[in-house]
C-alpha cells in the first residue's frame, strides 16, 4: 500500500495529527505535497539514486519532504537537529546530499552550516533565512501530479553515534522498484500488532531516528491516523492517548520510566483503555518496569530487538514475555547466531555475539572496514550487541560488546547494573561505564541522574552502593557512584555512553570528583 492510494479513497481524512498543536495534514494534501515536492527535486537535476537531507524538529512537512524522495527514488537522510555542526556537515558531506532542508526554528545552526560551502541546494522552512532558497514556496509552485518517473526511494539512516562516529547505512540499492511495493514495517504492524486503517498511532519520539519513522510511514502505508508528539513529556503522552483514542503506541524504556515515576494520582488521571498494542524497542527494559507497565496498561506489550541497518530482528508478544521475562523474542523470517570470538556457533544460554543469517544486506556507506567487521565468515551479519538464546530459541539481550568492562579481567557488562539502579525510586537515570583503574585497568562507575538533585550527596551515593550490593555480585557492583544532572540520552533513549565514557579516560590522571 501507499498514502496516495488513501488519498484517493479518503482524501479528508487526517493522515498526520501533531499535539499538543493539533496541525493536521490530511491524506489528500500529504499525496499532492509529496507530488509536488518530488517535480521539486527533479527540477534539481536529482535523479534515482540521489540522496536530500533533512533536518528539523518534529512537524508535518518531515513526512512531506520523507514521501516525495520515497516516490522519486531518492535516499532520503534524517539528520538530528540536535547534533553540532561539525557533526552535521559531516554527514551532508558523507552521504552526498544534494540539497537540505532545514528548519528555521534551529537558532544559528543554518547560518553556520552555509557557512561550510557545502556544494548542494539549501532550502528552508519555517520562516525566511539568508542564503536559503524557501523550500515551501518553491513546492508550491509545482504540479500536484505524479511526476512521470515514480520509483521507489528509501531512508539512508546515520546510527545516533553512541558508540563512536555516526555510520551512513545503506539498506539496498535503487533499482527502480514500485513505490506501493512491500514494506516490512508496514506488514510488522499489520500482522503483529493487528493495526489497521482504523488505528491512531502515537509517535511520542523525534522522527529523525530509524523506528519513528519507519513505523510513522508503515502506518501511513496502512492508511492509519499518526499523531506525532512535539515533545515528549509523560503526562502529555497519556492526555494524547485520551484525547485521541490511540490503539497503538511505540514508547521506548526511558518513556516507561519517566511515566511511572509521575505520581499515581496523575497516572490515574488519564483513560488508556483504547490502547490495544503498546510496543517497545531501542534498548532492553529493566523486568521490573516493563511488569509494572503491564499493570497499567494491561497484557498489550511488545517487544521487538533490531537496528537501523535491518539486518534482522526478534519479536515477543506480551503473553510470550510473561513466560519468558527478560527476552526479546525470536525471529519471524531470519536466523538467530550466537557466536564465540572466533565464529564458533555456540549452545543455549552461552553468550556471544549475536549474528543473524536470511535478511536483508546493508551496508556502511563510505566505511569497508566497517562493513567487513559486521560480517562472519558464513556471511552473517551482527550489529556488535552480545546476548543468548534460551532452548526454545528465546533471545536474551547481555549488552553491546564495545560497552564491555574488563576489570582484573573479568568481563562485565553494564546493563544489568543499570537495569536495577534505575529501579530505585530516588534514580531518573543512569549509565554505568568503565572508567581507569591502575590495579583493575578498569572499574565499574555508575553515573547516577537524581530525581531530585538535592539528592547528589555522599548519603545516596553509599545507600546506592549498598542498592546494588544486596542484589548483585560486589564484583558487578559499582565501586564509584558520581552524579550528573542531565545524561547525554539521545531523544530516542539511546545513551551516548562513548561521551561519558570519554570524559573519564581523558581526566584518568586527575582526581575523580563528582559531576
Amino acid at each position: 500500500m501507499h498514502p496516495y492510494i488513501h488519498a484517493q479513497a479518503n482524501p479528508d481524512k487526517p493522515a498526520i495529527i501533531m499535539s499538543p498543536s493539533k496541525q493536521t495534514v490530511t491524506y489528500g494534501e500529504l499525496d499532492a505535497r509529496s507530488n509536488q515536492g518530488a517535480h521539486l527535486f527533479r527540477s534539481l537535476g536529482l535523479k534515482a539514486g540521489d540522496a536530500i537531507a533533512v533536518c528539523m524538529e518534529n512537524n508535518p512537512a518531515f513526512f512531506e519532504i520523507a514521501w516525495a524522495a520515497q516516490r522519486s527514488g531518492l535516499y532520503f537522510v534524517p539528520v538530528s537537529n540536535k547534533l553540532q555542526t561539525d557533526e552535521i556537515a559531516y554527514i551532508l558531506s558523507d552521504s552526498g546530499a544534494k540539497a537540505l532542508v532545514i528548519s528555521a526554528v534551529l537558532n544559528d545552526l543554518p547560518a553556520h552550516l552555509l557557512e561550510r560551502g557545502l556544494d548542494l541546494a539549501h532550502f528552508a522552512l519555517g520562516g525566511p533565512i539568508a542564503g536559503y532558497r524557501d523550500f515551501i514556496a518553491e513546492r508550491a509552485a509545482q504540479p500536484t501530479t505524479p511526476i512521470a518517473d515514480e520509483q521507489a526511494g528509501t531512508e539512508m539512516l546515520y546510527s545516533s553515534g553512541t558508540t563512536g562516529r555516526p555510520k551512513g547505512i545503506k539498506p539496498r540499492k535503487i533499482d527502480n522498484q514500485p513505490i506501493d511495493g512491500p514494506d516490512a514495517v508496514a506488514d510488522a504492524l499489520a500482522n503483529l500488532y493487528e493495526a489497521t486503517a482504523d488505528s491512531i498511532y502515537l509517535c511520542p519520539a523525534p522522527i529523525y531516528h530509524a523506528a519513528p519513522l519507519r513505523y510513522v510511514m508503515g502506518m501511513t502505508r496502512l492508511g492509519g491516523t499518526v499523531v506525532v508528539m512535539e515533545k515528549f513529556s509523560p503526562e502529555d503522552a497519556l492526555e494524547a492517548i485520551e484525547h485521541f483514542k490511540v490503539t497503538t503506541a511505540q514508547f521506548v524504556p526511558t518513556h516507561f520510566v519517566r511515566m511511572l515515576k509521575m505520581p499515581e494520582e496523575v497516572r490515574n488521571r488519564y483513560d488508556v483503555s483504547s490502547l490495544r498494542a503498546v510496543i517497545h524497542a531501542a534498548a532492553p527494559c529493566p523486568i521490573p518496569i516493563k511488569e509494572a507497565m503491564m499493570d497499567w496498561f494491561g497484557p498489550i506489550i511488545h517487544e521487538y530487538y533490531s537496528g537501523s541497518e535491518g539486518n534482522g530482528g526478534t519479536f515477543i508478544s506480551p503473553h510470550e514475555w510473561l513466560t519468558h521475562k527478560g527476552s526479546v523474542g525470536r525471529p519471524r523470517i531470519t536466523k538467530l547466531h550466537i557466536c564465540d570470538e572466533n565464529g564458533n556457533e555456540l549452545p543455549p544460554r552461552s553468550e556471544g555475539t549475536i549474528y543473524f543469517s536470511g535478511g536483508p544486506s546493508f551496508e556502511y556507506h563510505n566505511d569497508s572496514t566497517k562493513t567487513q567487521e559486521s560480517r562472519h565468515p558464513h556471511g552473517w551479519t551482527t550489529l556488535g550487541d552480545v546476548g543468548w538464546v534460551d532452548e526454545e530459541g528465546y533471545l536474551y539481550l547481555t549488552d553491546r560488546k564495545s560497552f564491555m568492562i574488563i576489570s582484573g579481567g573479568v568481563n562485565i557488562y553494564p546493563q544489568e547494573l543499570e537495569n536495577l539502579l534505575v529501579t530505585h525510586p530516588k534514580v531518573g537515570d543512569v549509565a554505568v561505564i568503565g572508567a581507569p583503574d591502575e590495579e583493575m585497568g578498569e572499574k565499574v562507575v555508575a553515573v547516577v541522574q537524581p530525581l531530585d538533585w538535592a539528592d547528589a550527596n555522599d548519603d545516596f551515593a553509599a545507600e546506592l552502593m549498598q542498592f546494588a550490593r544486596a542484589h548483585l555480585s560486589h564484583v558487578k557492583a559499582p565501586r564509584q557512584i558520581d552524579f550528573m544532572a542531565d545524561l547525554p540520552r539521545h531523544a530516542t533513549g539511546k545513551l551516548y555512553k562513548r561521551l561519558l565514557r570519554d570524559s573519564y579516560w581523558a581526566k584518568k590522571d586527575q582526581p575523580a570528583v563528582r559531576a
